[in-house]
């Protein structure tokens, strides 16, 4: 029984150290993250003045990092404070690019269409 008991435990321990070392982090501080992402990501789908499906969420021990695209200034910063207010982040990281909406509408086109035989 004894027996039995030792090998399940080093069984275990052989499992759980590529969690710890192949990422430098623990699985409780991979747990905390994966939290505050959702809460971030959630606050962002949430809020309609964010474009919540636009940003990427990541986060590193606490550290938030925004990427993707927003259409205006206001809604990068909305999207920083609703990350900001997020329990256990630590940092944000801004890595939004502003672009207007109408920067992706088509080019007209340079000359009107004129019939070919007038």
């Amino acid at each position: 029984m004894r027996q039995s008991y030792f090998k399940s435990l080093t069984l275990a321990l052989i499992l759980a150290a590529p969690l710890v070392t192949g990422c430098g982090k623990t699985v409780g501080e991979t747990i905390d993250d994966t939290t505050i992402t959702t809460r971030v990501k959630t606050a962002m789908l949430n809020d309609p003045a964010v474009g919540g499906l636009r940003i990427d969420v990541d986060t590193f021990r606490g550290a938030v990092t925004l990427s993707g695209r927003v259409k205006s200034d206001a809604e990068r910063q909305q999207a920083i404070t609703l990350a900001r207010r997020v329990t256990g982040v630590t940092q944000v990281k801004d890595n939004l690019q502003v672009i207007p909406e109408n920067s992706n509408a088509p080019a007209a086109p340079a000359t009107p269409n004129t019939p070919a035989n007038p």
